[in-house]
């Protein structure tokens, strides 16, 4: 009698143990994907922030500089700016002496002296980069990740112009992407892209 109760006390029968298996792997499951759900969720929303605060570093530092161009206190003959569709050429006066310095010095003496005023965007396509150049100097990475860069120059009344003596503002578009393709983002190849633009007037070109 014993024996037969020893038998039948607790434990799990086989199909109970396959029943309570299945149901920890579909929780599991359900944990795994929702997971990796997120991870991708985060990963593309950082891929986001990066690339939209790429272009706006890039275009904040651009248009921080272009509104100096064309400063000459003391008069001069450059221009501030030159027409070009695939360069932008910033020039200013800062040591007031009337000329332009293409030195490679950055200006950080005061009062400035021989110091770079001088300033070239480019964007290099093989590497989607925007450039600066001080001067003479070595052309830098302002921005990574950047598919288009684009120009157009306006003269006082806001018609297109080609003529460098009639620049009064400058129209800037920068295009950034993702460093990284999204694959759950099925348009352009899966990259995601953001365009900034604005027009931009240095007001000493209007003196």
């Amino acid at each position: 009698m014993k024996c037969s109760e020893n038998r039948n006390a607790g434990g799990f029968t086989l199909i109970e143990l396959l029943v309570s298996i299945g149901i920890g792997m579909v929780v599991l499951a359900a944990v795994t994907t929702t997971f990796m759900s997120q991870t991708r969720f985060y990963s593309a929303q950082e891929q986001v922030n990066e690339m939209e605060q790429n272009a706006r570093g890039a275009f904040d530092l651009i248009t921080r500089e272009l509104k100096m161009a064309g400063y000459k206190p003391n008069g001069g003959s450059f221009s501030g700016v030159t027409y070009n569709t695939t360069q932008l050429l910033i020039e200013t006066d800062l040591d007031a002496s009337g000329l332009i310095s293409t030195s490679s010095t950055p200006c950080t003496s005061s009062p400035p002296s021989n110091c770079n005023e001088q300033i070239a965007y480019t964007r290099d396509s093989t590497n989607n980069q925007i450039k600066r150049a001080l001067g003479s100097g070595a052309a830098e990475v302002a921005a990574d990740n950047i598919t288009a860069f684009t120009l157009s120059y306006l003269d006082s009344n806001g018609n297109p112009t080609a003529v460098t003596a009639d620049i009064r503002q400058v129209s800037v578009s920068i295009t950034a992407r993702t460093a990284r393709p999204d694959p759950n983002y099925t348009a352009n190849g899966g990259y995601r892209e953001y365009t900034v633009t604005a027009t931009i007037t240095p007001l000493n070109l209007a003196l």
